[in-house]
């Protein structure tokens, strides 16, 4: 099985390529069928290599094909395999009825769905509904897709889990949540947003042999962050290099009780490699943060003018917001970084102050988690959930520059690009500092590549890759200082060997 693609695709979008691709290879669509079977087998016995019990529940349409030629094949290896209906097979068309039939011919059996046949299952294979799912489920297929869930056996969920909105990863009533999906010629953008991260665990995808030409022949709807830009961007240092030559950093924020914030953004600049870092704090904190890190320079600013000014015309890159607080210091100090002209990362309390004062910026990245983006958008955190895709677009279009919408599936939004989105992460990262974490790691990376907008996705890729490692020894209990170790092994490329 190939490497991931990075492009991500609407359902219509897959099903265009699908048919583009049995016309150029001259083939009956049955022919991508048998693929996709194949491909889902060799996954199975790949990641269970031990089951001897498979269970598949077939549905009535091309889903439920892929699944009857996987049942197939795992007979055919002498596995003790259910084929489980849950319709009249009578009413079965097209390629799905031949698999159903050529199934039926290698001496399998097809049984009415029945929940006790789960039981005992090494695996669950779930080909009940493919993309095209749309409508909210009947009482009878959320009865029948909470049992699977239930049962505790593994699932292997064929092209998406059964339940989820292909599109927008909605649930509709419920949806199976798979251990391992497998995704056929192209990913889906429902494997990403919305609820889709809780339902499909391991992603794999097999583009059946479709030509290149025909893959490349539809644009796709967005992309997964491409780790090999890693080492493009950040490639080894010469050896000859100087910290004036990495980058200056300036952290504004640090409200009163806040000092844990800006030097967390602090470390985390210094960590993924820039060369100076100054947090900018009220004097109250000056001390705090110096006894953290002394690493870090920390400068007290009583008045933006005094202070802050000086400070913000020797940085590259300001990342302004962590800690700040909403007072008449922070609005004081936040007028003065974004007048400044600098490239900004803003977060946190800036966003929430932006939300009050809405303006434009071409030279910013903006990185709001739901609850902010909802302020700046002026809408329902639910509704910015819902809709994700469009919500980071919103937050783009409106406030310009590059925008950050964090989250499970995080997504970037440079302006004029593809919608990019971040596949690494874990729920061990939903604590308390990790935003900040995030918004030295971008202003960090910025400041030595001088380009914020592939920065934006850069970091948000390092950050989520910490975070996995970080969560190596489980993720409940990670706290964001964990990540520091890990940025500093994400942001250097393997040596040569």
């Amino acid at each position: 099985m190939n490497a991931l693609p990075l492009e991500i695709y609407t359902a219509d979008q897959v099903r265009a390529l699908d048919r583009a691709a049995s016309a150029a290879l001259g083939e009956p669509t049955y022919t991508l069928m048998l693929r996709a079977g194949e491909a889902a087998f060799a996954l199975l016995r790949r990641v269970w290599p031990s089951a001897r019990r498979v269970v598949v529940v077939c549905g009535p349409g091309n889903n439920g094909g892929d699944g009857y030629v996987l049942a197939r094949l795992a007979r055919e290896a002498h596995l003790d395999v259910v084929a489980l209906t849950t319709v009249d097979t009578a009413g079965l068309k097209g390629d799905a009825r031949r698999a159903h039939d050529e199934y039926l011919g290698a001496a399998g059996v097809v049984e009415p769905w029945r929940e006790a046949r789960l039981v005992g299952a090494d695996v669950i294979v779930d080909a009940m509904f493919g993309t095209g799912l749309s409508r909210p489920l009947d009482a009878q297929a959320i009865t029948r897709i909470d049992a699977m869930n239930a049962s505790g056996a593994p699932i292997l969920a064929l092209d998406i889990p059964s339940g989820l909105h292909a599109d927008t990863g909605a649930v509709l009533g419920a949806a199976v949540e798979a251990d391992h999906t497998i995704s056929f010629v192209g990913l889906k953008l429902g494997l990403y947003l919305g609820e889709g991260p809780d339902h499909v665990g391991a992603v794999a995808c097999d583009q059946l042999g479709a030509p290149a030409e025909v893959l490349s022949s539809i644009a796709p709807s967005a992309r997964r962050i491409d780790e090999r830009e890693l080492a493009r961007l950040l490639p080894r240092r010469r050896r000859t290099t100087h910290k004036g030559a990495q980058g200056k950093v300036l952290i504004v924020g640090g409200g009163l009780g806040m000092a844990g914030a800006a030097r967390m953004a602090g470390e985390a600049a210094l960590r993924v490699g820039a060369g100076l870092v100054t947090v900018a704090t009220r004097p109250e904190n000056v001390a705090a943060v110096v006894a953290a890190r002394p690493e870090l320079i920390c400068r007290a600013v009583q008045s933006a003018e005094a202070d802050l000014q000086p400070l913000l015309a020797q940085a590259d890159v300001v990342a302004l917001g962590p800690g700040l607080g909403q007072d008449d210091w922070a609005q004081e100090v936040f007028a003065a970084a974004i007048g400044a002209g600098k490239s900004l990362v803003i977060d946190a309390d800036g966003l929430n102050l932006l939300a009050r004062n809405p303006q434009r910026g071409e030279c910013w990245v903006l990185t709001p988690h739901p609850g902010e983006a909802a302020r700046l958008l002026n809408a329902e955190t639910s509704a910015i959930q819902r809709d994700r895709l469009g919500s980071v677009r919103a937050l783009s279009e409106r406030y310009g520059g590059v925008a950050v919408l964090k989250g499970a599936g995080t997504l970037v939004q440079i302006p004029g690009e593809l919608t990019l989105i971040c596949d690494r992460g874990n729920p061990g990262m939903a604590t308390p500092g990790m935003g900040d974490v995030l918004t030295g790691v971008i202003a960090g990376i910025a400041a030595q590549i001088g380009e914020a907008p592939k920065a934006a996705a850069l970091g948000v890729l390092v950050h989520a890759m910490a975070g996995d490692l970080g969560a190596a020894r489980g993720e409940r209990g990670m706290i964001a200082t964990d990540l520091f170790m890990h940025l500093q092994q994400c942001v250097n490329p393997a040596p040569h060997t």
